[in-house]
């Protein structure tokens, strides 16, 4: 089905990125999984053809675009002719906007350029060892010593955690309050900082996740965001956004994968004909179809609602849900119809199914998603009881 949502400045857009992702990331995805990241330089070549944080003031270096259909268009050419790995997408559109919309002027002055030009790398650690995505829960604290924080704590599963310059952390800053969290700013080369092992995963292979350890480390009270004892909501305030944003990585790969297959069913011969042509299979490919084109249709909707400010927590949430539930459902469809050559690293779709398993639980699992959504109906046990 043809989208409605684009004008023509962003397919002109979608071209030049098209040509960036295949020629900076695409051809060199091979290597980039084989050493377990992409090029730190990979950033700065973003940075140069302006697809890092494209809403950036120009002062910034940004093109002060206010249209996230533009960074939509990354994401999805990127899923498709680029690789997963390269996490553009986190550096742009989920870590930026904590220090562009909870900075002062002075941090912003201090660390947008570089955000934009590729040379300041972003990461965000909340995850810890023994909670989770529980952040109520979180260990991790900072002490008010005066001029500066004391920070101490672990954090797991830290994607860009290995080239990241600038990680927001997330710690307790009250002890006598669940929600009572700070957001620090930890710069590379910080005493006390530490990175841990290189964490070895299923799929997503481009990709550096990893520990962090922060042990005494002493951040300047120029470097806290906002206000340290609200960081539990400015979190779940962005929370939304990193939904969609999930969610567009989602249906981009799940339709590459389509596209994929479509190609592999109409080549591949069995019994004298195309694989396609039995009715079994075209019914598949069939069913696919239908379903990629309805959920993208409410992905792009909810594009078009937080362009207007009006994305609410459930729409992103059932966004998050849908997506990465159909996309499972596709690259599972997908391989079985590759047969043999399915269960073939060497073969795209194989890669592909083993970096997807992952979308049911980043961001909030699919379980958290429907809770989000039922308390949206006011079916919530808290209340109801």
């Amino acid at each position: 089905m043809r989208r409605l949502i684009f004008e023509p400045e962003h397919e002109q857009f979608r071209d030049s990125v098209i040509k960036f992702m295949s020629a900076e990331v695409g051809a060199h995805a091979e290597r980039f999984r084989e050493q377990g990241m992409v090029d730190r330089e990979l950033f700065l070549k973003a940075g140069g053809q302006g697809l890092l944080c494209t809403w950036a003031d120009e002062k910034y270096g940004g093109a002060g675009i206010d249209d996230f259909r533009f960074e939509q268009i990354i994401i999805e050419e990127n899923m498709r002719h680029g690789d997963i790995g390269f996490y553009i997408n986190l550096h742009n559109d989920l870590v930026a906007p904590y220090i562009a919309k909870l900075g002062t002027e002075e941090q912003k002055d201090r660390w947008m350029p570089g955000i934009v030009s590729g040379e300041k790398i972003l990461a965000v650690a909340m995850t810890e060892p023994s909670t989770g995505s529980d952040l109520a829960g979180m260990r991790s604290n900072a002490i008010d010593k005066g001029d500066h924080w004391l920070l101490n704590g672990a954090k797991t599963y830290i994607s860009n955690g290995i080239l990241s310059d600038l990680v927001i952390v997330a710690a307790r800053t009250d002890p006598n309050s669940r929600h009572g969290l700070g957001l620090f700013v930890v710069e590379r080369g910080m005493e006390g900082f530490e990175r841990g092992r290189k964490l070895a995963k299923m799929g997503m292979k481009a990709q550096d996740t990893a520990e962090l350890f922060f042990n005494d480390v002493k951040v300047p009270k120029e470097n806290v965001l906002g206000d340290p004892t609200q960081g539990f909501k400015y979190l779940a305030r962005f929370l939304a956004q990193e939904r969609l944003v999930a969610a567009i990585g989602f249906m981009a790969t799940a339709q590459t994968a389509f596209d994929i297959t479509l190609d592999y069913v109409k080549e591949r011969k069995a019994f004298g004909k195309p694989i396609g042509a039995f009715q079994n299979n075209r019914f598949k490919m069939a069913s696919m179809r239908a379903e990629l084109d309805a959920i993208q249709t409410y992905v792009d909707q909810c594009v078009l609602l937080l362009n207007a400010g009006e994305l609410t927590a459930e729409d992103a949430s059932s966004a998050k849900l849908l997506a990465s539930e159909l996309e499972g459902r596709v690259m599972d469809e997908c391989v079985q119809l590759h047969g043999g050559a399915g269960y073939m690293e060497e073969y795209r779709i194989s890669r592909m199914y083993t970096d997807a398993r992952i979308s049911r639980i980043f961001a909030g699992t699919s379980e958290i998603m429907r809770e989000i959504i039922g308390r949206g109906l006011g079916l919530d046990e808290r209340k109801l009881s």
